[in-house]
């Protein structure tokens, strides 16, 4: 392969793998709790029930009619105590937001680009078709998306204004797709984005997430790119006074490790710069500081991962979406 082929098959293997490794701790608050119940992670492990910090007792969706049902067998856990977010997903399987990221990388492919359209039917099929995903729990952004989609608004009237770090899913996709366009890949990602995320901050980090990973596609070093295009969310000094740190105190007494962008975000800079030399350290890392780390872990594995950082072969291995990568 060619270096832009290395670097862009490992941005998707790190998204991909991040979010994979976190999956069975994703949403954990309590860091005891996850270390007594899965130890240090660092494998690519299934998810265990009851999840200790579950909170899915507390969630409710209702589907409006045929249009709107997106839950299918999995309605019946909502509401119940202990459940595991992703209880049916196996070991290196990824969740919903990324298996939705390979149904917008085969839309690439079959249209030679990104046809809004195109993915959006592929999307709403997805979501409605039983058994497509088998994860039991369903992000707000697509709940919204669906109440409004039964009401009978048209798909590209139905996304909502969100704040959550889950709204950059699906960057590192259109980033490797357009990594010799810039503009292609900006005008892409911001489409793509607001059709389940709107709002001016999450367009923001979509657009300087693009930047960076575009530029250290085409060859520009992970460190200097997450300072210059990320300088709006966090300084190089800032950075460097986080390194000396424990990153438990980093991501934890200074930044929130729940998925709120205005933490999220410069969280997931910091790991990506602290580790800019190992995926393997940086989605270790990001994993077992709990809260939402799945969405955390695709940002930091797609920017370390395009730096060209080697990727665990045991982990690429066992990463069940591999061969749909290329």
């Amino acid at each position: 392969m060619t270096e832009l082929e290395e670097r862009t098959h490992g941005c998707l293997l790190g998204a991909f793998l991040g979010d994979a490794l976190a999956m069975p701790v994703h949403w954990y608050y309590d860091r005891a709790a996850l270390a007594r119940d899965y130890g240090t992670v660092s494998e690519l492990v299934a998810p265990k029930n009851p999840h200790a910090d579950s909170i899915l007792w507390r969630s409710s969706y209702s589907a409006l009619n045929a249009k709107g049902e997106i839950l299918h067998d999995q309605a019946e856990f909502w509401g119940r105590r202990g459940v595991h977010y992703h209880q049916f997903l196996r070991a290196g399987e990824n969740t919903l937001n990324m298996q939705l990221a390979l149904q917008l990388l085969a839309s690439l492919r079959e249209c030679s680009g990104y046809d809004r359209d195109d993915y959006t039917r592929r999307y709403i099929d997805f979501m409605t078709t039983p058994g497509r995903h088998r994860d039991t729990y369903v992000e707000e952004c697509h709940r919204n998306f669906f109440t409004k989609y039964a009401r009978g608004k048209k798909p590209g009237d139905c996304g909502g204004d969100d704040i959550h770090i889950g709204g950059l899913a699906h960057v590192p996709v259109l980033a490797v797709w357009y990594a010799n366009d810039e503009p292609a890949a900006l005008a892409a990602v911001r489409e793509q984005v607001r059709a389940t995320h709107r709002g001016e901050l999450v367009e923001t980090a979509a657009r300087d997430l693009t930047k960076m990973l575009v530029a250290i596609l085409n060859g520009a070093p992970v460190r200097e790119s997450i300072e210059e295009f990320g300088n709006g969310w966090v300084g190089r000094k800032k950075l460097e006074a986080w390194a000396a740190r424990p990153d438990e105190e980093v991501i934890g007494a200074v930044l929130s490790p729940a998925c709120y962008l205005a933490d999220a975000f410069p969280a997931s800079l910091f790991l990506a710069w602290k580790y800019a030399d190992s995926l393997e350290s940086a989605l270790v890392a990001n994993a077992n500081l709990g809260g939402d780390n799945c969405h955390r872990g695709i940002v930091v594995g797609a920017l370390v991962g395009a730096g060209g950082a080697p990727v665990p072969e045991r982990w690429e291995r066992g990463l069940l979406c591999r061969e749909l990568l290329g």
